[in-house]
């Protein structure tokens, strides 16, 4: 019972209990995400995305915008659209487009952020994040949000995945390869934007790879493969946030390190399997 008082403790405080409620959403959505993330070989996409979502930041500021929150929304949401419709009409690799977007989307931000004499120093906190900051409102639009992913994935699962792993073919099945890609770009977008300011911009595209990455070296199927990927997140995300109350530190790092040695202790297992 002393344990569990001692666990229980932090979350009198109603700051701790809204990180806690931001954590139980926020890491399914990273989780799920992840495995499409990883399938599709575009791990370093949230990067570019975390990078337009600043540029948003930085707009809405300079227009004096209450909350530029929403502009960044609107901006990842447009730059998703614009990668996934270059990614098809080009033959660059994607890696090559994301470098193209993402260098263009943080250049673009500092400008803007530095335009006039400006200080860079007020967006510092975005970098790092401070999930303790979490408002009630942004996890409410966050559980909407995991349950519009969570459907999507049950209607859409399969054309996504055949989408993912070999587009010709989804193209000759009939499947809208455009548009199945645009929907998973913008909800990775809506996701980055919406919780950079809890997580970090330095380590949010952490959390769209690892959980998956880890998942890979052990699940041998499908299913084993998402509930893995989610359940690393779950705990990590729960993990994280407990250290970062009792050591300080950042929880968005705290989750990525935990997911890190998650991943470490899958691929020896995998090895050992092997």
């Amino acid at each position: 019972m002393d344990i569990l008082t001692e666990l229980l403790q932090p979350f009198q405080w109603g700051f701790m209990r809204n990180a806690l409620l931001a954590v139980l959403v926020i890491s399914p959505l990273f989780g799920l995400l992840s495995t499409m993330v990883v399938t599709s070989r575009m791990s370093f996409f949230s990067d570019a995305l975390g990078h337009s979502a600043f540029t948003g930041i930085a707009i809405g500021t300079l227009c004096g915008l209450a909350d530029p929150l929403w502009m960044a929304v609107l901006l990842a949401a447009a730059f998703a659209l614009l990668f996934t419709y270059v990614r098809r009409k080009s033959n660059m690799a994607s890696d090559t487009v994301i470098g193209v977007f993402s260098s263009t989307a943080v250049a673009l931000g500092i400008f803007i952020a530095t335009f006039g004499g400006g200080s860079f120093t007020q967006y510092n906190s975005l970098l790092i994040g401070d999930i303790l900051s979490v408002e009630p409102s942004k996890i409410t639009l966050l559980a909407v949000i995991l349950l519009v992913v969570a459907a999507l994935w049950l209607v859409s699962f399969n054309r996504l995945m055949l989408s993912a792993i070999h587009p010709a073919l989804a193209d000759s099945r009939g499947v809208r390869v455009f548009w199945q890609e645009a929907v998973f770009s913008i909800a990775i977008a809506v996701v980055v934007t919406v919780s950079m300011t809890w997580v970090g911009l330095l380590v949010i595209n952490s959390l769209l790879v690892l959980p998956a990455a880890a998942g890979r070296n052990v699940a041998k199927n499908m299913r084993q493969y998402h509930l893995s990927s989610v359940l690393a997140a779950l705990v990590a995300g729960l993990a994280g946030l407990m250290t970062s109350y009792y050591l300080g530190s950042s929880a968005g790092a705290s989750i990525t390190l935990y997911l890190a040695v998650w991943f470490a202790v899958t691929f020896l297992l995998r090895k050992r399997r092997l």
